[in-house]
């Protein structure tokens, strides 16, 4: 309640507004780059090397890109009710019938 007898003036008011969000910002940030230049980063392990003749490699095989293609061309109608036997269950297999 005192405070409101002892107006303050409003320049301070506002930069006490700015600084509440930038101090934490900026320790923040300060953290975050000093935890980036505190370690080196580990070394890459790609594999062998690639200049030694020695290393062993997976053989290689010829293989068709066309190799499994079919082609997916539209076809007229085919007679449904005989599509629908040809994958409907059968009653010995425990078909509905």
């Amino acid at each position: 309640m005192s405070s409101n007898f002892w107006p303050r003036p409003a320049t301070a008011t506002r930069c006490a507004r700015l600084w509440r969000y930038r101090l934490p910002a900026l320790l923040a940030l300060t953290a975050l780059i000093a935890q980036g230049c505190a370690q080196t980063p580990p070394q890459v392990f790609a594999g062998p090397d690639a200049a030694d003749a020695d290393v062993r490699v997976a053989p290689t095989a010829y293989r068709s890109v066309l190799g499994g293609y079919a082609s997916q061309r539209p076809v007229g109608p085919s007679p449904w009710l005989e599509r629908n036997r040809q994958v409907a269950p059968s009653p010995e297999k425990g078909g509905h019938r």
